[in-house]
């Protein structure tokens, strides 16, 4: 148990002036964590997307108990090594929030750095069961759903749309890829829908002949990968090449436009599942307009689940009346929050009450719609 977590002498340590940073500073501190360099910076840039704005938001409005927010970029790159080292970083700068990280290995890794030191954090993108499984951690919370929910979501889709003949799961070995992968499995098996190949592909490389030529010699006419979209674009690819004709479909991580690029057009007709299009629900116009201001995209994957996060930790604040971590994630497990994505609350290990994944259908030109 660290300082932070005696509530019988927070006030102890406010005048001992240990906590003085983050007490007294004139500014709010949120540190922005998930990857600046990595070959998925543009998740990064989704979350940072949504952050900034909802910190102008409430910025503009008078800030939160007469302070304003003021971002902090950490960098993790997306690496599970790198995280703890993320998490560190933030406990020496003296911040006491964080919204990220933004990929689940990298946030599982320094979830417990965070919880253990007493900083509260809210990750908009990190879906890994994994995270908060079996943890009890206090300080750790999530604005977007998890993979047991995703895919069944998906496995839904696949058992009562597409009902193929034989599906192949890849993933890409990592916390992430092949949690979802497993559950998609699981769920495509009760259904008693054949799962002929489960197998996991080396995150990086440029080269997947040997998996496509085995997806191609086992007939398999339907793929799922759970994994990030430059790998993901590479399959789809490299298997057009060889002409199989098998629809594929990722998940959340995967929904990303630079897939396009990877892929050409044989990314055309990729299934997705993904949080709904918050975007487009009318009470989320000024937000959206907010986002076009500066020339900013309200419709990606995680902009809306970041800008709850911040919301999720002002609110926090303000209902606590008071900026230490531990009175504001009490305040959360006790409260709900409306928000972009809807009124949400937490159970007792910080994750979503509840949560929709849709299923759509990516295009080349970059543009999706509800999958039918």
């Amino acid at each position: 148990m660290t300082l932070f977590r005696l509530k019988n002498i927070a006030s102890a340590l406010a005048v001992c002036g240990l906590f003085a940073g983050a007490a007294h500073a004139d500014t709010i501190k949120i540190a922005v964590v998930g990857p600046t360099t990595g070959p998925v910076t543009q998740y990064g840039d989704m979350v940072k997307e949504g952050i900034l704005t909802a910190v102008e938001q409430i910025n503009g409005a008078g800030g939160v108990l007469g302070k304003q927010f003021e971002t902090v970029n950490i960098d993790d790159a997306c690496e599970p090594k790198q995280g703890p080292v993320a998490a560190n970083r933030v406990v020496n700068d003296k911040i006491g929030f964080v919204v990220g990280g933004v990929c689940s290995g990298a946030t599982i890794a320094a979830a417990p750095v965070y919880n253990d030191e007493g900083v509260l954090m809210v990750t908009p993108s990190a879906t890994a069961p994994a995270l908060t499984d079996g943890k009890d951690y206090e300080f750790i919370f999530r604005t977007i759903g998890r993979d047991d929910q995703q895919g069944p979501a998906a496995a839904q889709f696949i058992i009562e749309k597409i009902k193929p003949a034989k599906v192949a799961v890849l993933h890409d070995k990592q916390s992430y890829g092949q949690g979802i992968a497993a559950a998609v499995r699981d769920a495509l098996q009760k259904a008693n829908i054949p799962v002929a190949i489960f197998e996991g592909i080396n995150a990086g490389d440029s080269d997947y002949s040997s998996v496509v030529t085995k997806l191609k010699s086992e007939g398999a006419d339907f793929v799922y990968y759970g994994g990030y979209h430059p790998e993901l674009g590479l399959l789809l690819r490299q298997s057009a090449e060889q002409g199989i004709k098998a629809r594929f479909m990722g998940p959340e991580g995967a929904g990303n436009p630079d897939i396009n690029a990877i892929a050409g057009d044989a990314v055309e007709g990729l299934l997705l599942t993904l949080p709904a299009d918050f975007s487009a629900d009318p009470k989320n116009a000024a937000i959206v307009k907010a986002f076009e201001a500066k020339q900013r995209n309200a419709s990606g994957a995680f902009q809306l689940t970041s800008y709850a996060a911040v919301q999720a930790i002002a609110e926090g604040i303000k209902g606590a009346g008071s900026e230490e971590p531990e009175q504001v994630a009490a305040w959360l497990k006790a409260n709900s929050v409306d928000s972009p994505i809807g009124t949400i609350s937490w159970n007792e290990q910080g994750d979503l009450k509840a949560f929709n994944f849709d299923v759509y259908t990516w295009h080349k030109d970059g543009s999706k719609s509800i999958a039918k």
